[in-house]
């Protein structure tokens, strides 16, 4: 099965969690991305991974937490940096293949500094670095 399967469900009927995720699409990791975007403003603020025990951490704890594929470990957003991101909602697409977390993000998203990590503008046939570091 698929989230597909469940397209014709009315507004407001309900799914358990548990059914939702074994029917994400992941990897051959078990992992998914995860769009982090700021829940008052709709800023996209980043693109992470998440599996299924950082969602259910996320969800159970309300602080974000996601896989890091470089690291090969939970990385809990803000953990070193004190640059949280608070859990506002969590929703998953149709297909079941992306997340999109709605956040409170505490200072910069990307580890560069900056306030999100989608600074690279294309500009006809330049790019443009779009912001500074914030600290």
């Amino acid at each position: 099965m698929s989230l597909k399967d469940y397209e014709h469900l009315a507004k407001g009927e309900t799914l358990s969690l548990d059914t939702v995720l074994a029917n994400l699409k992941t990897d051959e990791h078990g992992l998914i991305a995860a769009i982090a975007q700021q829940h008052d403003t709709g800023e996209v603020l980043m693109l992470a991974y998440m599996n299924e025990k950082s969602i259910r951490e996320t969800l159970e704890t309300g602080q974000v937490c996601y896989w890091s594929r470089s690291r090969q470990t939970y990385w809990r957003k803000g953990e070193s940096s004190g640059h949280r991101q608070t859990l506002v909602s969590m929703s998953f697409d149709c297909d079941g293949d992306a997340i999109l977390v709605k956040v409170d993000q505490q200072g910069p998203a990307c580890h560069t500094n900056r306030r999100d990590c989608f600074f690279f503008t294309v500009d006809g046939e330049n790019v443009v670095i779009g912001s500074a570091p914030l600290c």
